[in-house]
């Protein structure tokens, strides 16, 4: 059976490779090395199986085709992407978010807007929900809105969706579960969903940070954008974080992951923490 299953694979010449990994950096500005030759064909493999289609030939025909082109290049673009979130990821993060830009920000504001710009399947701007929300309750008249953006169609769904495995939330605090979560009655595959109030503060939409305009309405106060730029190369990176900022208030904050650096970077930023920056011009 397994040779059955290996001899009905497409095998993905290195010419192949190379056209698709060239499509892949220009829509989605990833870079995909040699070494993820394998990957991205075991992965298309099962594009491939669910198109009915029996070569990577056709699949790049397809592609190739102006009616379908953009509708497959983002079912290509989900298949590659990485989706590896957490809930309270970087924990340090939230804890700064909670003690020092909140408390700074609520002196002068009382609508603070959040955009998670890599927000997988909705861990991330879930857990700012949590952290605005118990920061609103003891805040009179503080109101805050989450904008959760991603380039995968599929993890979009499933941030909307808002269920996860029991497993995923038990890094969570228990009072914080008791308060935003809601337990499955199936014992055999646990599950919880987010509460109704945190689902309405979050909005998901496909954004992909490779647009020369991003489609986003207004500044923010606080931008996440963490653990992406590491897939870009630094001419890509910069490109990326200066539209991010171009939609960041003067005073407003960016988080970026824990491996990622602007370093030397000419920005209107200047570095609050490791990986925290705030926006100091215009």
């Amino acid at each position: 059976m397994t040779e059955m299953r290996a001899s009905s694979l497409s095998r993905l010449s290195t010419e192949q490779f190379h056209h698709l990994t060239a499509l892949v950096f220009t829509h989605s500005g990833i870079n995909l090395p040699e070494s993820k030759k394998v990957m991205l064909e075991s992965r298309l493999n099962k594009r491939l199986r669910a198109l009915k289609m029996e070569s990577f030939k056709d699949y790049i025909e397809l592609l190739s085709k102006g009616t379908d082109t953009t509708n497959e290049l983002i079912h290509m673009i989900d298949v590659v992407t990485t989706n590896k979130t957490d809930f309270f990821r970087e924990p340090h993060h939230f804890t700064y978010l909670e003690n020092n830009i909140l408390p700074e920000l609520a002196q002068t504001k009382r609508d603070v807007r959040i955009w998670s710009a890599a927000c997988s399947s909705g861990e991330e701007p879930y857990t700012l929900a949590m952290i605005l929300e118990n920061f609103a309750s003891q805040q009179n008249g503080f109101h805050y809105d989450i904008l959760a953006s991603d380039i995968s169609t599929t993890m979009l769904e499933k941030g909307a969706l808002a269920i996860y495995m029991a497993d995923k939330v038990e890094c969570i605090p228990q009072e914080t579960k008791k308060r935003y979560l809601l337990k499955s009655r199936d014992l055999e595959k646990p599950t919880v969903r987010i509460a109704p109030l945190l689902r309405s503060k979050v909005k998901f939409e496909r954004i992909n940070l490779m647009d020369a305009v991003l489609p986003v309405d207004g500044i923010f106060d606080i931008v996440f954008c963490r653990n992406v730029l590491i897939y870009f190369d630094r001419k890509t990176q910069l490109e990326v974080v200066k539209k991010l900022t171009a939609h960041l208030a003067v005073g407003g904050y960016l988080f970026i992951g824990h491996s990622e650096s602007l370093h030397q970077a000419e920005l209107p930023l200047t570095q609050e923490k490791p990986t925290v920056y705030k926006k100091i011009l215009a």
